[in-house]
Order: structure tokens, then C-alpha cells, then sequence
């Protein structure tokens, strides 16, 4: 035998052992793996150009325009009139955009599809979800958006009347950004980057995906909701219309956030009766409500306020006081990631107000305690691949995961438990709720390309 023949003998004995091993690797070691496409990608470029940034950037502002606090004070959904225009709002440009099974329902909550581009679609449903309310916490009525291009790391002086300042000495984080594009408030109210960032990054990397058919995609649910902001986000999100095998929530801060752990979390309401008496004859009877609002208020521990925790360290975080001679209102958020812990910090609250019941009198205070979501993180036991999935999504677009617990909640934590796993992604805004709030356009399109990364067949390729 010729040394050629040789060799060939040998390379053909080779390439069916490979072979051999390729097929016995795939019918007995990859189905242990219930999504291993991360073993095998070959994801498409992603050319993001600067017309693609502008159009984010004007959807962005067109959005956070639109006055859209929710409110926790009403019981209808959504629960405020205003949610209702940047629904209509973005519904008609779903449909414009020509996504499929556009709706928006009774109780504010806006579905649509962007359909399957595959020949053959065996690709699991992966949804993608933001919130259009914004938080009550400041005001978010008239918002005017200021762009500031090529950031040069100083302070940014947002309003030239007030003298308000948004400053790096106060907010390192703004040194990350020199060099980019940053939108913030002026200063007046909030921004509403939370969560009108995520709806933006969405609706983008759905029109990117429809303008780029050679990005290869199975099906993509898409859904925005009412009132995220005071807890009810997923109250009455259809998971059944909705058809996904799971999603994620562009609902996070800067870049990179990956997060399946969440706070448990509980609204309570204290009330307290006064007596009103004309003060020139209340010796002995006058019961003033607002000073025994003050001291409740103190009886919850110091050490245990938003302020002073961090971490993994729950709190009581006194929201707002109304109170006059004759009535108090108090109203708390309660937050713990331990479960044990959130039950013990509920039953201190109503030993609280029975112990000063007790001191008072019979009907002098009562609470109401509701729970509004639960940490999400049991809801992925044996499901970590979506986290992965969205991981490696993250390093396909050049961004490094940082995987923590979220110090507060999205919707995704309530949908985790309705059927839908759901982890949270950046979306971008930083310093949420309030008049220094701010996001990067770079950081938003990095999501919009983690998003595209992760809605790119896998299975097929």
C-alpha cells in the first residue's frame, strides 16, 4: 500500500470516529441540556448605525414626554387617565411598525408579536417586557428632556434659573459615561428613563429585526404594562395571550445588569384617629393625630430605612405622612429578600400599632398590609439557562454581565410566579425617581443589541 493510500485509509478512519463520537455526544449528553444553544452560536453582525442611535434616541424623548404617573391612592386600571395617552401612543406605533397581534386591552396592557422569519420554527417563544408608568415619587408632569453630547465628565447645569446641578462629585457614575451621549431631566421633575428606556430599546430592536430579515428569529412576544411603579405591574398581564416560554424585563439600571433575585415586597397603610378640640379648651381631650403620627413614625428602627441599608439588608421606608388634628395616614413600602425576615418585618408592624393601641387606647391606629410581589428567585431553579441565555447575549454585544439582586422589584418578579420566568436587564437609566435622573444613549444601545442577540435563532444555527 501506497504511503498516500496510507493516509487516506487513516483520515477516513478518523473522520468516522469524529463522527461516531459527534452522534453518540447528541443522543446521549445534549438532552441533558434543555437549551444548549450557547454550545453552538454563530450570531449575525449587529451594524447599529448612527441613523439606528438617532431613532432610538427620538423615540426615547418622544415617550418620556408623554405624562404618564401612575397612582397608588386610585383602585382603577390603569390608575391614572394620563397612562392611557403613551398606550394609545404605542400602540399605534406597534402597528404602524407592522407588528402582528397588536392589542391593547381594557385594563392598559399592550401586546404584539414580531413573527418568526424561519422556515422551519422550532425555537422556543421568548418575550420581552417594559412598564409605561412612571413613579409618584416626584413629579413627572412636563418633562423636558436635555441632550448633552460628547459628555466631558464635569458638572451639567440643568437649570439655568434654579442653579440645579447634576455633578459627578456627587454622582460618581457619571465619570463612566465621558465621551457619550447623556438625556437627563432639567432639572423639574424625573426623566421617566424608568421604564420608557426599555419600551424604547424594545420597540427599536423589534424595528431592527424587521428591516434586517437575515437576522434569523423564532417568535417574539412583546408587552408593556400599567403601573409597574406602585406594584400592580403584572396584576392582570394575560400570561396565556402573551405564549411565551419565558421572558425578560428591560426594566434594569446601567450596563450589564443581569438579575433573577428580587426583593419581597408589601405596601402598608397606617391610619390614626385624632380628636379635634378647639385648642383654647383641649386640656384632657384634644387627640392630636399628626404628633402621634411622628411617633409611630419613630418607632420603626432607624437603622432599617433605604438610607442606611444595602445589600441584602431589607427596611421600612416611609413613603409620605398627611395628617391634621383629627386623622394621620402613613404609608410605608416593606422590603426583605429573605422570606423569613419579610414575614417578620409585616408582624412587627402590626405589633406596633397594637402595642400603641394599647398606650392610646382601643381604635387609635389600624394598618392594612398588602403584598405586592416576591422574590423571583425559587421561580428558576432549573431554569438557569435563561440567565445564561442572556449572559452570553450580553458578551455577543460587548457588554460584560454583572448578575445581582435587585434592591427593589419589576413585573417579572410577579410574572416569574404566574407561569412566566422572567429575569430583569438593564435598560440603562440611572438615579430612578427623581430629579437627577439620566441615561446613557450608548448604554441603551447596547441593550437594544442584547436584545436582538437574544431573540437570534439559536436552535437553527
Amino acid at each position: 500500500m501506497s504511503k498516500v493510500q496510507n493516509d487516506l485509509k487513516k483520515h477516513k478512519a478518523l473522520s468516522v470516529d469524529l463522527l461516531n463520537f459527534y452522534l453518540a455526544f447528541k443522543a446521549k449528553l445534549l438532552p441533558l441540556f434543555p437549551y444548549n444553544y450557547l454550545l453552538f452560536t454563530s450570531m449575525q453582525p449587529i451594524n447599529f448605525s448612527p441613523e439606528w442611535k438617532l431613532k432610538l434616541q427620538n423615540r426615547f424623548i418622544n415617550y418620556v414626554k408623554i405624562y404618564s404617573t401612575s397612582d397608588p391612592e386610585s383602585e382603577s386600571c390603569p390608575s391614572t387617565a394620563q397612562q392611557w395617552t403613551i398606550a394609545k401612543y404605542i400602540f399605534q406605533e406597534l402597528q404602524d411598525l407592522g407588528l402582528s397581534n397588536v392589542e391593547l386591552d381594557a385594563n392598559g396592557y399592550i401586546y404584539a408579536v414580531l413573527p418568526s422569519n424561519l422556515e422551519e420554527d422550532n425555537e422556543p417563544t421568548v418575550g420581552f417586557i417594559s412598564h409605561y408608568d412612571t413613579s409618584p415619587d416626584f413629579n413627572g408632569e412636563n418633562v423636558n428632556p436635555k441632550i448633552w453630547e460628547n459628555y466631558s465628565g464635569e458638572d451639567l447645569l440643568l437649570n439655568e434659573s434654579t442653579g440645579f446641578t447634576l455633578s459627578p462629585k456627587r454622582f460618581e457614575s457619571l465619570k463612566q459615561y465621558v465621551g457619550q451621549t447623556l438625556i437627563t431631566t432639567d432639572g423639574t421633575t424625573l426623566l421617566g428613563a424608568d421604564d420608557k428606556a426599555g419600551i424604547a430599546e424594545i420597540v427599536t430592536a423589534a424595528e431592527y429585526l424587521l428591516a434586517h430579515s437575515e437576522i434569523k428569529h423564532g417568535k417574539i412576544a412583546i408587552g408593556f404594562t400599567p403601573d409597574e411603579e406602585i406594584g400592580r405591574g403584572a396584576h392582570k398581564f394575560d400570561v396565556k395571550k402573551f405564549d411565551a416560554q419565558w421572558a425578560y424585563t428591560m426594566d434594569g439600571s446601567e450596563a450589564g445588569e443581569l438579575e433573577y433575585e428580587n426583593f419581597n415586597a408589601a405596601g402598608a397603610v397606617v391610619k390614626i384617629h385624632g380628636l379635634s378640640v378647639h385648642p383654647g379648651y383641649a386640656y384632657g381631650k384634644m387627640v392630636n393625630a399628626a404628633l402621634l403620627a411622628s411617633e409611630f413614625a419613630a418607632l420603626l428602627p432607624a437603622d432599617q430605612t433605604p438610607q442606611t441599608t444595602r445589600g441584602f439588608e431589607g427596611f421600612f421606608h416611609l413613603m409620605e405622612i398627611s395628617a391634621d388634628i383629627s386623622e394621620a395616614k402613613l404609608q410605608y413600602i416593606v422590603r426583605d429578600h429573605d422570606s423569613e425576615k419579610f414575614e417578620e418585618r409585616k408582624t412587627l408592624l402590626t405589633k406596633l400599632v397594637s402595642d400603641f393601641n394599647e398606650k392610646h387606647g382601643p381604635g387609635t391606629a389600624e394598618v392594612e398590609i398588602k403584598e405586592q410581589y416576591r422574590n423571583m428567585k425559587q421561580q428558576f431553579e432549573g431554569k438557569m439557562h435563561i440567565v445564561d441565555i442572556a449572559a452570553q447575549a450580553m458578551k455577543d454585544s460587548g457588554v460584560e454581565p454583572k448578575i445581582k439582586a435587585i434592591r427593589g422589584g419589576t413585573d417579572g418578579a410577579q410574572l416569574s410566579y404566574m407561569g412566566l420566568p422572567c429575569p430583569n436587564i438593564f435598560a440603562g437609566g440611572m438615579n430612578f425617581h427623581g430629579p437627577y435622573e439620566y441615561v446613557a444613549v450608548e448604554t441603551m444601545v447596547k441593550a437594544v443589541k442584547v436584545i436582538i442577540n437574544i431573540a437570534q435563532a439559536k436552535k437553527a444555527q
